[in-house]
């Protein structure tokens, strides 16, 4: 950890409110455990104006520079995202087919000055991460598409329900929508080892309506989210106003790369990485 990262988070972050420059300390460890609970309750916390008020207008400013390289694809998926052909018995949620309609913005076209990819690749802020997450070490995806993104929702889209391939998820609201765009979830709705079928397929076809949370996020929030292990969607986006958030991915394991079926559908391209990674062994034995 330098010096630079702490200047990089004292600029960036409200470190009065958030000291995450300050690591190991009792001011510290006392919002670390406060994440850690929420997490533990359902999987899910928010640090509310988490950036600086001052830094508000160049984050909105840099989130509308970058969103015209979104890759947009009207996509028939399914909550796994795997193949919506794959042969599924009768009544299984992977059948259900959705219209995916969000975009992304790769790594590699976001602006390294830009503030989400000085805080994605800030070694302290790492740290915190991992210490909310209760983990020794996180790291950064070896993806370079899918490590940072900026998630691209024009009005009348909407991110259908979906699982993360990647364990841990950190977001932070750029730009919110008029109406609509609402964060939903269920937390914990399955296991590494149980998918829990029934309760996904309740979710899916409307039964399922007790078990979806909802968050109401304002720019500059950070969410910290376990969407792994959580269904999980953005509502129709209403109005003329896109939503814009940043998604920065970690894991437990370095050198994680995505799928290249995942890949194109994200970014309608792959690159040599992709490829090279495609035999690399899972941890775990989930669908997606």
């Amino acid at each position: 950890m330098t010096t630079s990262d702490a200047t990089v988070l004292e600029r960036v972050v409200d470190t009065d409110a958030y000291p995450i420059a300050e690591p190991d300390t009792d001011a510290w460890k006392s919002i670390v455990a406060r994440i850690q609970a929420d997490l533990d309750g359902d999987g899910c916390s928010v640090l509310a104006n988490f950036i600086r008020p001052t830094l508000f207008d160049a984050l909105l400013e840099q989130g509308r520079v970058a969103s015209p390289h979104a890759h947009y694809q009207a996509e028939t998926v399914n909550v796994y995202n795997i193949d919506i052909d794959s042969p599924l018995p009768d009544g299984h949620p992977g059948r259900v087919r959705m219209q995916r309609g969000n975009a992304f913005v790769a790594r590699d076209q976001i602006d390294p000055e830009a503030i989400i990819s000085q805080l994605y690749g800030n070694e302290l802020f790492r740290h915190f991460v991992a210490a909310c997450f209760g983990l020794p070490e996180l790291y950064e995806l070896a993806d370079p598409l899918s490590a940072l993104v900026l998630n691209v929702i024009r009005p009348g889209l909407e991110h259908p329900w979906h699982f993360d391939t990647n364990e841990f998820t950190v977001s932070l609201l750029i730009q919110e929508a008029e109406a609509g765009g609402v964060f939903e979830y269920c937390p914990n709705i399955r296991s590494s080892v149980d998918e829990n079928l029934d309760a996904v397929s309740a979710v899916l076809d409307g039964r399922g309506e007790h078990l979806v949370h909802r968050l109401t996020l304002r720019p500059g929030d950070l969410q910290l989210f376990r969407g792994r292990y959580a269904l999980h969607r953005v509502s129709a986006v209403r109005g003329g106003t896109d939503r814009h958030t940043a998604i920065f991915a970690y894991s437990e394991r370095s050198g994680v790369i995505g799928s290249v079926t995942r890949t194109k559908q994200l970014f309608g391209r792959v690159l040599p990485e992709h490829v090279a990674a495609e035999k690399r062994v899972r941890g775990d034995s989930l669908l997606d």
